[in-house]
């Protein structure tokens, strides 16, 4: 097998195909975060106070023109990465280089792919987890207005997939709300810990130039720099797994969310019933309509949750500074925020156009429903728990006239039924989509600071 001529040197062919992994496929995604990336840090480089300078303030604006050229050019699908790149960074560089000689080859200055691609990752992952804070409070707020809609309506609350007590509709669609609304959080949590720049960190300890970290982050609309340089290498598939962790618990509540709307709209149910046109048919029985993106979206999220598995086992045993290993998060990091993406904006939709039947809600109320219900009625006329407990026990056939819409009305109590705080959901939810708004654009006036300097 012959040898393969890189940036950083020649490789034998077959080691250059293995080590690049699907980083030359991945990358095409981080284009704009790469040429982002090098602005701040080529910007940062021209104001560096060394004798001669590095790079003039001149050249800077001329490397950032030729950096919005590269992002114009990606958004076109006209940027390429060959296998002799082997991933984003180097094939920025060699067009750089190309176009401007020898200015190309002085953008790598104090720095390395090590905090390269560590803040191409953190750049992504800042734009993505906006866009996901977002669509999970659309969701969210989808599902309060479906549950105030249908505040009244009776539902049979089950346990053990049993009937068990008088509910709502507006219980059972508020309480998958508040689930994503704490996975809202959860994801804000994430946004907040990723918000920190890794530049500057070189290969994980530093360079011997007057390296203004602040100012590179400043310029990357990031709130602060990582601290130590050590970590800020460390910190690699570490981040990638809490995010993913956040974009897991998204997807538990949708798991969960899909697996009730799969059984309520059932025949041997008919609580539901699903838009058309987003389920499918059979390729042998003409009269299916199959929920498939509801199945899709239960099996998506065993995905996702793997690839937190999958990537906190790459780090689990990893020395401090980088290792190649970390490459292989990559994939399933994208791969699990793209899911879970795709899944909050398909099931917004689908909970929009979802109908309630009143009819197979209540016929779904036996008498024994009520017996809790009927149970606490007698302790409050002064019999011991215990005893009304047993007294309903023996006589279920008694609880014939109990009716659901009065039994629903009766529970004023915080979060129940008739005690359901819609207003405060909804303030959680554009709290949310408020935070999103004000955080894009901040960084939206920071970059376009940075790029319009040239």
């Amino acid at each position: 097998m012959k040898n393969s001529k890189t940036t950083v040197g020649e490789i034998d062919s077959e080691v250059l195909d293995f080590t690049a992994g699907q980083d030359v496929q991945l990358d095409l995604a981080l284009v704009k975060a790469d040429c982002l990336g090098t602005a701040a840090h080529v910007t940062m480089l021209s104001r560096m106070r060394v004798k001669p300078p590095v790079v003039s303030p001149a050249d800077s604006k001329k490397v950032i023109a030729a950096l919005k050229n590269i992002i114009a050019q990606s958004k076109k699908g006209a940027f390429k990465i060959t296998l002799a790149d082997q991933d984003v960074h180097l094939a920025v560089e060699r067009t750089l280089t190309s176009k401007l000689g020898d200015l190309g080859k002085k953008v790598h200055t104090g720095r390395s792919r090590n905090d390269q691609v560590a803040v191409d990752l953190r750049l992504y992952a800042k734009e993505e987890l906006l866009y996901a804070i977002g669509e999970a409070a659309a969701l969210a707020t989808e599902l309060i207005d479906f549950a105030k809609k249908h505040a009244a309506d009776p539902m049979v609350g089950r346990t053990h997939m049993q009937p068990a007590m008088p509910s709502s509709v507006g219980l059972w669609a508020s309480a998958h709300a508040e689930s994503l609304l704490d996975d809202v959080a959860l994801l804000m949590t994430a946004y907040e810990l990723n918000d920190q720049c890794p530049l500057g960190s070189a290969a994980s300890y530093g360079a011997p130039l007057p390296l203004d970290r602040q100012l590179v982050s400043n310029m990357l609309g990031f709130s602060r720099p990582v601290h130590n340089v050590l970590y800020a290498n460390n910190a690699r598939g570490k981040m990638e797994s809490v995010i993913l962790m956040a974009m897991g618990q998204v997807m538990l509540t949708l798991s969960r969310l899909a697996q009730d709307l799969m059984l309520f709209t059932m025949p041997e149910f008919g609580y539901f019933t699903l838009p058309a046109a987003f389920c499918t048919g059979s390729s042998i029985m003409p009269q299916k309509r199959n929920p498939d993106v509801l199945e899709l979206v239960r099996g998506k999220a065993s995905k996702v949750m793997a690839s937190v598995s999958c990537v906190a086992e790459l780090i689990r045993g990893a020395p401090s500074g980088y290792n190649r290993d970390l490459q292989e998060a990559k994939g399933p990091f994208m791969k699990g925020i793209n899911i879970t993406r795709s899944s909050l904006r398909v099931m917004k939709r689908l909970m929009a156009g979802t109908q309630v039947n009143l009819k197979a809600l209540l016929a779904g109320f036996t008498p024994d429903v009520f017996a809790t219900d009927r149970a606490l009625e007698l302790v409050a006329c002064g019999m011991p728990f215990r005893d009304a407990y047993h007294h309903v026990k023996q006589h279920l056939d008694d609880l014939k006239q109990m009716n659901p819409y009065k039994a629903i009305a009766r529970k004023t109590h915080l979060g129940a039924t008739a005690g359901l705080d819609f207003r405060g959901m909804s303030a959680r939810s554009a709290e949310a989509l408020k935070f999103v708004d004000e955080e894009q654009k901040a960084f939206d006036k920071a970059i376009s600071k940075l790029m319009g300097s040239a």
